[in-house]
């Protein structure tokens, strides 16, 4: 019954049917020809699915970002991170990692960083003689954070999905991207200096201070948010309100680059990207029901740990099986339908749940900046005008350095576990 839904979903895929329709269609004929169970159940299924508190943060968060994106905040930032380290060897690559970490402190969408500060920071690199290509994919791997830094949205849902603490999951990715950004920085400079780019320039502090100053509306943002969640002041769902709340009142009163009149537009384009989301949500939850119902969970967790009852293989053979996985399916489906179908294997060979679930959104985030599904691949090749194949190039090196850093969070999976424990306290 699995095997029949999967391979039915991935044949309506290849002919190029929407991921959701796809699920959905899958699941229908899955049920019909293999049980009785009327499909008024899965109805009811689907849409307490849906029916949750935790879900509400997803479309505000969207919104969030939209109103950052159009409201002027991008342009604060690069000028602020500009100021702070473009005055090193390789310093507009800086300025890019920077701009990233602090834009995905408030956005949580790595397709919103590319098409937003991706674009200031691709142009002012190849006007400074970075080769476009290395701009490109340097952007693109650096908006992999806003899938890793809190307010993260795919954090959100996996974090929903498998039952675990949405805000101690938003709090556990912050270490991990920010050992992520240090190393992109390391990256960058010995890029720069090999080649000789990115001369370094005289350092002004009254400059920085100028520039954090008209930035620190906007810098207060990632402050607000994490400072409530860890207090526990507010839940994530909160904080994301918050987040829309105060995004707007400083695009409209205090940066001035938005009206109201165009409030309808980004509710229009939030109102699409939470359906588009959603709709994967509620067609995987039935997906994962027949998986539940066919004992797909069960069976796999009892073949891995036959295969190996190492905590440290199972995680190597899953890293590489998600990284696959994240080439050829949207990250939110993935989540969906794998969470049900791996939590059992990771709970079975010791795996720290929390751990996994930042581990496994992370590795998924590949899936953005690949072919042939990667959504951060088009939008980086609309901003460039390159083609897709010298966009998908362009990030190779920086893929592999990275696949270096998640193996290196294998080996020492303190480096995710440990920081979690001191900040709730």
């Amino acid at each position: 019954m699995s095997i029949f839904l999967l391979v039915l979903f991935f044949i309506l895929l290849f002919i190029g049917i929407p991921i959701a329709a796809s699920l959905g269609i899958s699941v229908i004929f899955a049920i019909l020809l293999f049980t009785d169970v009327p499909l008024s159940l899965v109805i009811q299924s689907m849409y307490s699915s849906m029916n949750s508190f935790i879900m509400v943060a997803v479309p505000l968060f969207i919104l969030a970002g939209i109103i950052m994106d159009e409201g002027g905040i991008a342009n604060r930032l690069f000028s602020f991170a500009n100021s702070a380290v473009g005055w090193m060897r390789g310093g507009l690559g800086h300025v890019n990692v920077l701009v990233s970490l602090l834009f995905a402190g408030m956005a949580g969408s790595s397709v919103a960083d590319v098409a937003s500060t991706g674009r200031m920071t691709i142009n002012a690199m190849t006007r400074n003689n970075y080769p476009i290509q290395y701009s490109t994919g340097l952007t693109l791997i650096t908006s992999v954070l806003a899938s890793v830094i809190p307010p993260s949205i795919l954090m959100v849902v996996a974090a929903a999905t498998a039952g675990v603490s949405v805000g101690t999951a938003l709090i556990g990715g912050l270490i991990p991207g920010t050992i992520m950004a240090i190393v992109f920085m390391t990256y960058n400079y010995f890029y720069s200096k090999k080649h000789s780019i990115g001369e370094p320039v005289k350092f002004d502090i009254r400059v920085l201070g100028t520039e954090f100053i008209k930035a620190f509306p906007a810098l207060l943002i990632p402050v607000i948010l994490l400072g409530g969640i860890l207090s526990g002041f507010f839940t994530p769902t909160e904080a994301a309100a918050i987040a829309v709340l105060y995004s707007l009142i400083i695009a409209l009163f205090i940066y001035k680059v938005i009206s109201l009149k165009q409030l309808p537009n980004m509710f229009f384009k939030t109102t699409k990207m939470t359906g588009t989301i959603l709709f994967i949500a509620v067609t995987a939850k039935s997906a994962s029901w027949v998986f539940e119902y066919d004992g797909l969970p069960t069976r796999i967790a009892t073949s891995i740990t036959n295969f190996s009852e190492s905590s440290f293989i199972i995680l190597l053979l899953l890293f590489v099986f998600l990284l696959i996985v994240g080439m050829f399916m949207d990250a939110t489906a993935a989540i969906f339908i794998l969470v049900p179908i791996l939590m059992p294997v990771v709970t079975a060979v010791g795996i720290d749940p929390m751990f996994f679930v930042i581990f496994m959104v992370m590795a998924l985030s590949f899936g953005l900046v690949t072919p042939p599904v990667g959504v951060a691949l088009y939008a980086a090749s609309s901003v460039t005008g390159l083609s897709i194949e010298k966009v998908s190039k362009s990030v190779v090196p920086w893929i592999i350095v990275t696949i270096v850093i998640l193996l290196l969070f294998i080996i020492f999976p303190g480096l995710i576990t440990e920081p979690i424990k001191w900040l709730e306290i």
